[in-house]
């Protein structure tokens, strides 16, 4: 349920609305705008709905909300978050690409990858130092010794440094490198690492699971917000169909579907879509045209030596190239969807 106030409720009414919420076991969330502000309530369905707001001083209307998730919708948010880390922001018209290897394998790699990234104009360095391998026996990763060279890299080229996070017991080591903590696929629905992440003071990238609908993607977005960690952002990562020749299926409607539904940034990762490194440009300037708010690229020195994704994987050339062409598509889509508003 949403409790919508009137332009300009004083602070007496908001804190009288939130009181009587906490007496009846619900929480409130507050959403602050210039003019408005927005109560989101969370609670027993049953309970909530039997009390009465409507003429309480200060409120507009009650909203019933029948989707499971409600802090990330439009209806209780209706402008954009915008997420700013290092001096690179993402979401409302700021358009991020986070860039970088797969796998952390050595100091030179990262190094060498970050000054490249950087040249090209990404505006995050990406790397794993925990790595969810199909296989028990392929590279898992370098652990710590991986978050530190990629927190280096990151501090020598000024970028802001984005990093997956394995397995909850990790989290604060791992919040500790990186600015941004990233749930890969497979743990889009581990809810204790979703509760965890909900109550830590960084930025969380959250990517749809392989055969997850849209509702269970931002149904796992909203463990972090109830929690009362704002700060997410959703990536369209390929799910799995019964197409073999790429490595998964770029769902593009489901970013622009996204973008109507949540006020959480959206960005695409076309290469783990598409596995196929002659694929991640044209699907990256596909993602533009859906209305993307960034892209996550994976970039390596020599891909052909890459201990893990290097078929999808881009030369520090190609993906040179890729910016210089996004550059104007992607300010060509900030115009348009400008003039749309």
């Amino acid at each position: 349920m949403l409790v919508v106030m009137r332009d300009h409720a004083s602070a007496e009414d908001i804190q009288h609305v939130v009181d009587l919420l906490q007496e009846a076991g619900a929480e409130a969330h507050l959403s602050r705008g210039e003019v408005k502000t927005i109560i989101g309530v969370i609670g027993d369905r049953e309970v909530i709905y039997t009390l009465d707001f409507e003429g309480l001083p200060g409120v507009e209307r009650v909203v019933r909300v029948l989707k499971p998730f409600k802090l990330v919708s439009r209806d209780f948010q209706r402008e954009d978050t915008v997420i700013t880390v290092g001096g690179s922001s993402i979401g409302g018209g700021a358009f991020a690409v986070i860039a970088g290897p797969c796998s952390i394998e050595s100091e030179e790699q990262m190094m060498a990858t970050a000054h490249a990234v950087k040249a090209a104009g990404a505006t995050m360095l990406r790397g794993g130092a925990y790595k969810p391998r199909s296989s028990p026996y392929a590279f898992q990763g370098m652990g710590v010794e991986g978050l530190k060279l990629l927190r280096a890299a990151g501090d020598a080229v000024g970028l802001p440094v984005v990093t997956e996070v394995l397995d909850v017991r990790d989290a604060e080591t791992v919040a500790g490198y990186a600015d941004i903590l990233q749930v890969g696929a497979r743990n889009m629905q581990n809810f204790m690492m979703l509760d965890e992440l909900g109550t830590m003071d960084r930025p969380v990238l959250l990517k749809r699971g392989l055969s997850a609908t849209i509702e269970e993607l931002l149904s796992a977005a909203e463990y972090v917000l109830k929690g009362g960690n704002r700060d997410v952002i959703l990536c369209e990562r390929g799910i799995r169909t019964f197409e073999t020749y790429t490595r998964n299926t770029l769902d593009l409607g489901a970013v622009s579907a996204l973008k109507w539904l949540t006020h959480l940034p959206v960005i695409a990762d076309p290469s783990h879509a598409s596995g196929r490194r002659d694929l991640v440009a044209p699907m990256s300037r596909a993602s533009v045209a859906a209305g993307a708010d960034g892209l996550m690229i994976e970039v390596h020195p020599e891909p052909e030596r890459a201990r893990c994704d290097g078929p999808q994987s881009l030369t520090p050339a190609d993906f040179s190239a890729l910016m210089a062409d996004l550059g104007p598509r992607i300010a060509l889509e900030d115009k348009w969807l400008g003039a749309g508003e």
